[in-house]
This record gives C-alpha cells, structure tokens and sequence, in this order.
C-alpha cells in the first residue's frame, strides 16, 4: 500500500512541480513517510519512474481489443479507427505518465532507453501485421509502420500540450485514420 501511495503521490509532484524539481523528500512527505521508507520501496527516482513507465504501458496495451498486431494485419479501416480513437481516449488518463516520462527521459538515461524499447516493441508489433498479411515490399515495412506510430506520438504529444484548441478531434481522428489506412493498407501505395 505505502509503495502504490508514494507511485501516486510522486505522479501527482511531477505533474505539478516536473520530475525533475520533485524531490525524493517531496515524494516521501506527499505520501506522510520519509525518505528511508521511499528508499525501502525504491532505488532512486528513476526507479519509481520506471515503475509509472510500466504502468502507463499496462494502461495503453490492456484497452487493446483487438491488439495492435491484428488490428494491422486486419487492414480493415473501422478496426484502425476504433484503434486510434482508443488510444485519443486513453490520453487524458496518461497525459500525468507520458510528461513525466518525457521530462525523465531528458534527465535518465534509463528511462530514455526504456521508452526507446517501447517504441521499438510498438513499431515491431505493428511491422509484425504487416508480415502477416504479407502487405507491401517487406523492406517498406517498418519505414511504414515507423511512419504510422510516430504520426499517432505526434498527435498525441500535440493533443498533451494544447489539447484540440489546433484542430477538433474528428478532423484529426479522420486525418489519421487516412494516414494509417495509406501506410498500411492501401496496396496502391506499393512502389
């Protein structure tokens, strides 16, 4: 219980003050403990960070119904929308995770790593679909689905910071939908 309470105490600091300016002393006393007892549950910072990375992954891959793979290799643009508008749903529950992570990641190098692999794992994933149904020259694949993932980390960290003051969440859904369907559906697009 002490080591969910300081996870949650420490996202609500980094919300608030950036990870970088919250102290493990801030985090302790948030959660009414002391920095011998964030130390019994964490190495460092960078070790809780770790854990609110696993989290926010936990979040984003558990609402995956049909996961990303499939949702690929399908090709089908209602199952590639429903995809992207669960994940724009998913942004103000994560939008805490992904800054805090974002800032970490300057400062940690661990962190920065750990978010380059999950990367990597979504972009595979989603160059997995594509194997599996055997769309397009297999040495386009992952420029395309690289494409794709980051197209959707764009919007995203655009959505984070300004929310849909730029453009109305439709117009977006529907844009990107367009883009995904072009980079990993239409076969016309084959060069």
């Amino acid at each position: 219980m002490t080591r969910r309470l300081l996870l949650e105490k420490a996202l609500e600091l980094f919300e608030g003050k950036g990870y970088v300016a919250t102290t493990i002393d801030d985090i302790a006393a948030a959660a009414g403990t002391t920095r011998t007892t964030f130390y019994m549950h964490f190495a460092s910072k960078a070790q809780l960070m770790q854990e609110l990375v696993a989290d926010l992954d936990e979040i984003f891959t558990s609402a995956d119904d049909p996961p990303l793979r499939q949702v690929v290799k399908s090709g089908d643009r209602r199952l590639i929308r429903g995809f992207i508008e669960t994940k724009a749903d998913q942004w103000p529950a994560t939008r805490p995770y992904v800054v805090a992570a974002n800032q970490a990641a300057a400062v940690e190098p661990d962190i920065a790593a750990t978010k380059e692999q999950w990367f990597a794992a979504t972009i595979a994933e989603m160059q997995h679909g594509l194997d599996d149904a055997r769309r397009f020259d297999p040495a386009t694949r992952f420029m395309r689905c690289s494409l794709a993932f980051g197209e959707l980390e764009y919007l995203s960290l655009r959505w984070m910071q300004r929310g849909w003051s730029v453009v109305d969440r439709e117009t977006a859904l529907s844009v990107l939908t367009d883009s995904w369907c072009h980079l990993l559906v239409d076969e016309t697009s084959r060069s």
